[in-house]
């Protein structure tokens, strides 16, 4: 069970060490740089750990149900995905109340700007869609079968 539990905080640590990148690219913040740092020394430790346990006890290794742990990781990506798309749809609905995104026409129609929607946010919308729509399928598969 810990190898499992070693397994996931690595998958989790790799988002992690994904998102701060992302995040000093956009932003060119230090304090980003110094956490992207942070997590690539976590991720060496936590696969150095994996491996130790690999070379030393491999009976713990062959233990695994590894179709519990695609289960389960391919629940997190499915959270994940659904909650960039929501905070991504927040962020837009929020922009698009603000005046300075929108004009009236002749007619009195609120008519929004494109600044309202950022292209590297609709980028990431949508690229995030096919992901959530395979680990979701997967996810919510599984989770049938296992109660049928």
């Amino acid at each position: 069970m810990s190898v499992i539990l070693l397994f996931l905080v690595l998958f989790v640590s790799l988002l992690i060490h994904v998102f701060f990148l992302a995040r000093y690219i956009q932003t060119r913040n230090q304090d980003h740089l110094q956490r992207y740092i942070i997590t690539t020394i976590s991720n060496v430790i936590l696969s150095g750990s994996l491996m130790f346990v690999a070379l030393y006890k491999p009976e713990e290794i062959q233990k695994i149900k590894f179709s519990l742990l695609m289960w389960l990781i391919s629940g997190f990506i499915l959270v994940a995905m659904l909650l960039v798309q929501i905070l991504i749809f927040i962020k837009i609905y929020q922009r698009s109340k603000m005046p300075e995104h929108y004009h009236y026409n002749f007619f009195g129609r609120k008519v929004l700007h494109a600044s309202v929607a950022k292209t590297y946010e609709v980028g990431i919308f949508f690229a995030s869609i096919p992901l959530m729509l395979l680990a979701g399928a997967y996810f919510v598969a599984k989770l049938l079968r296992f109660f049928i």
